[in-house]
């Protein structure tokens, strides 16, 4: 979303920089969780209301995964649990929030509390946090109340051309809609026995996992949350010894579960936690290990969900299935 008026907040005084741009002064590139962190949530309520808009947008949400890359320590629940329904559950892109509870998100994400997403209004208004502090804001109005006030709280508001977290889809993938034909696909590949596992990848770097019968493919399906990414994956083997046999020596891989009671779990590990996955997949009723390298991750099927009037909104794309004609299975 190219909007033609975006500025770069910040609490670097852009005369403590030197000649290649680099912060040389006092400020931390953390927050205070005081008066500064309260200064950047004023301002972005300020160039909201400049900008006419009360309520934002949730896109492209994403968490931390099996790594915390924050500065701070990571939030019980990434913090989500009092600010929507379901917590993590109503993090999902195209979630509508008002304002207050956007400066609330924002307020996480300069926390580095695990989740992010852009906060937009398409083609009106867009809040970007990015790494150390540094905020954009981009609108389709000139704001300059709001480029006043900013100043005023102390903080340095600076033109750009652009905001570097703009959204830019993923090269490899594909778009492709989760509709009726990617399900009735869908369905032959569960009755031929060459399916039984769906990935759903709700927020970046979360999935829920749903092994697939014929009988329970469409309450699956209704209950996905909105706009998830979908990858399709042949089921989970009940011969748990051969699964980890064929654990490699080391590497990446993440290891796919079904407990005797019948809850799917799923891990990301390396060689050193090699043997407490091993120990869970060994106690296991079913299980499977998934590559990790891009070149080798290849879901036999894939989708977007579209929103219910069948329209694909989500900007992100589906992953490369094995075979693209698949999707004729």
């Amino acid at each position: 979303m190219q909007l033609s008026h975006v500025c770069r907040v910040t609490k670097y005084d852009p005369a403590d920089r030197d000649d290649y741009g680099h912060y040389t002064g006092v400020e931390d590139v953390t927050s205070d969780h005081g008066e500064v962190e309260a200064a950047y949530l004023q301002a972005v309520q300020a160039f909201a209301a400049d900008t006419g808009v009360d309520r934002l947008s949730v896109r492209e949400p994403e968490v931390s995964s099996f790594v915390h890359f924050g500065v701070e320590p990571p939030m019980d629940g990434f913090g989500l649990g009092p600010l929507l329904p379901g917590g993590i559950a109503g993090f999902h892109d195209g979630a509508e929030v008002r304002l207050d509870t956007g400066l609330e998100l924002v307020r996480l994400m300069l926390r580095d509390s695990g989740a992010w997403c852009r906060l937009e209004v398409e083609g009106a208004f867009a809040v970007h946090v990015g790494w150390d502090q540094y905020v954009y804001i981009g609108s389709s109005r000139p704001c300059h109340v709001a480029l006043a006030r900013t100043r005023e709280l102390g903080l340095f508001p600076e033109r750009l051309d652009a905001s570097p977290y703009d959204f830019e889809p993923d090269e490899d993938g594909v778009l492709r809609p989760g509709d009726d034909a990617f399900w009735d696909g869908l369905h032959r590949a569960v009755a031929s026995g060459r399916a039984g596992l769906l990935e759903e990848i709700y927020v970046q770097n979360a999935s829920r996992w749903h092994r697939l019968t014929s009988d329970t493919i469409d309450t699956v399906r209704a209950a996905l949350a909105p706009r998830a990414r979908l990858a399709v994956w042949p089921d989970l083997s009940s011969d748990t010894s051969a699964v980890l046999d064929a654990l490699p020596a080391d590497g990446l891989v993440e290891g796919v579960w079904q407990d005797t009671d019948g809850q799917i779990h799923s891990a990301i590990a390396d060689e050193n936690v090699f043997p407490e996955l091993a120990a869970r997949i060994a106690g296991a009723h079913a299980a499977a290990l998934l590559p990790m390298y891009a070149d080798e991750r290849l879901p036999l099927l894939s989708a977007v969900m579209p929103d219910s009037d069948g329209v694909v909104r989500a900007r992100w794309l589906a992953e490369q299935a094995l075979n693209d004609s698949a999707q004729g299975l």
